[in-house]
Order: structure tokens, then sequence, then C-alpha cells
């Protein structure tokens, strides 16, 4: 049984942000990073699912500059057998389409059994790259993954549980290989202990460069910016509750078109 996990470095998400001078992302030079929160959770779903059936492989897969390494080395510090590292000093100009198509070459070669990643990332959030891989990998998918059936982990198949809209939730067996994209608070992350922490340096890290799309992207970012804030306080029925109440009526009627 062998699992990647996709898994990127984003903004310590309790650091002071600042836009960076051309508008198009946030000041990177004095902000510390993090894993992004929902890998992680990813991660530790992946090493219980091999320390339930006993055995296997985590392969760590991370997208990014020489920092993401960071992320790699944590990652195999927890647990992960072995990193590979896809080399883009510039990853924030891709679309998620660059991004999953760059790691599904990357990756289509390991066969694995089964592909986690974060339902999101924390930075941009657009909760696509997971999706888009799969179809590259033309293996199935879910999305939202909040509970994972150990003990149905067989060669075939995993059962799941996704999240739907208004309350509702969805068991599912997906047949393997499948991607799931795991969503943040499913279990308890375990922190590295000093054996794992010693043990990572031993660790394989595959570095792959060259492989990053620079064709094909159906983005661009204009502008980052900070949500502008206004005061627009309208005091209705002078102290008169029956004619302000009159007064809000006609406004939803007559401005905000509601009625």
């Amino acid at each position: 049984m062998k699992i990647i996990v996709l898994m990127k470095q984003v903004a310590n998400k309790d650091a002071v942000l600042r836009i960076g001078s051309d508008e198009k992302w946030i000041a990177e030079g004095d902000v510390a990073q993090q894993t992004n929160e929902s890998d992680g959770y990813a991660l530790e779903e992946a090493l219980r699912l091999k320390e339930s059936r006993g055995g296997g492989e985590v392969v760590v897969c991370s997208l990014g500059g020489q920092t993401a390494k960071t992320v790699i080395k944590d990652a195999l510090a927890r647990g992960a057998d072995r990193g590979i590292h896809i080399i883009a000093e510039d990853a924030r100009t891709l679309s998620p389409y660059q991004i999953a198509k760059t790691i599904a070459d990357a990756i289509r070669e390991e066969y694995a059994d089964l592909v986690f990643t974060g339902l999101q990332s924390d930075d941009a959030s657009y909760g696509q790259t997971g999706v888009i891989l799969a179809e590259l990998l033309k293996i199935p998918h879910a999305t939202l993954v909040i509970e994972v059936d150990r003990g149905s982990l067989s060669d075939s198949g995993l059962r799941i549980k996704r999240e739907l809209e208004s309350g509702w939730y969805q068991w599912f067996t997906y047949q393997l290989p499948a991607l799931m994209t795991i969503q943040s608070g499913i279990s308890q992350i375990r922190y590295a202990s000093l054996k794992g922490i010693m043990a990572a340096k031993k660790k394989e890290v595959k570095e792959i460069t060259g492989g990053v799309e620079a064709f094909g992207s159906a983005q661009t970012i204009e502008k980052v910016y900070f949500p502008l804030k206004t005061k627009q306080t309208q005091m209705l029925g002078n102290g008169d509750a029956k004619a302000g109440a009159v007064e809000l009526v006609e406004k939803l009627r007559t401005e905000v078109r509601v009625l």
C-alpha cells in the first residue's frame, strides 16, 4: 500500500501580512511559513492508515521554492517514509491546472494506491488542485472527507464519510486507486518526536526541476488588497420606532429591492 500526500507551505496564520510592492501577492520576505492546515490532517490520516494496515509507504510531495523543503522534513519527522520536492520558485503565479499537471507528471509513475490532499490551501483557497489532479491521473476522487473507515481498507477499496450540504453526510466505498481531499479537524495531529526528527535526516527527498508547466494558465492575478472598511450607519425614525420601521421598509423596497 502506497499513499502519496500533497503538502503546501503557506504563510503563518498569525503573521502580520503586508501587500507586496507589485500588488500581486503578499510580501513574503519577512513572513513566517508553516504547513497548510488541512494538508497536515491529510498526512495524519495517511500515517494512521499505514499503521492500521501494519505496513506500507507514505510519500510526501510538495511543490514550491527551496523553503518548501521544511514542510517535507517536518512530514518525514512525523513518520512519512520519503519525500518528493517539485522545485518552483514562483509557484503563486501558477494556476490550479498548472500545479496539478506538474504534480501529475511527477507522481504518475509512483502508481500510488491513494493520494491525499488537504481540502484547500489557506492562502489561495481555490480547492481545485486535488480534483483536477484526480482527473489528470484518471482516478476517482472524494472531496470534503471528514472520516476514514480504516478497518475497511483493502487492496480494492476504502470506505469514507463525506460532508454534503445542509448538514447531510455520505458514506461511500471508493475503488482504488483514488484521491481524497481531507477536511481539517478529522483527527488529532501528532507531533514529531526526537527519534523521528533524527530519522528524517536519513530519509530520501527527491528533487524534481524543470517540470513546472508554463502554459495554459486560465487566470491572472490583477491585484491583491485588503478589504476596504467603510461605515455607512443611518439612523431611522429620529427616535420613533414606528417611524423608523416605516422608513426601513421603504428603503428595503426602493434601495435594497428585497421586498
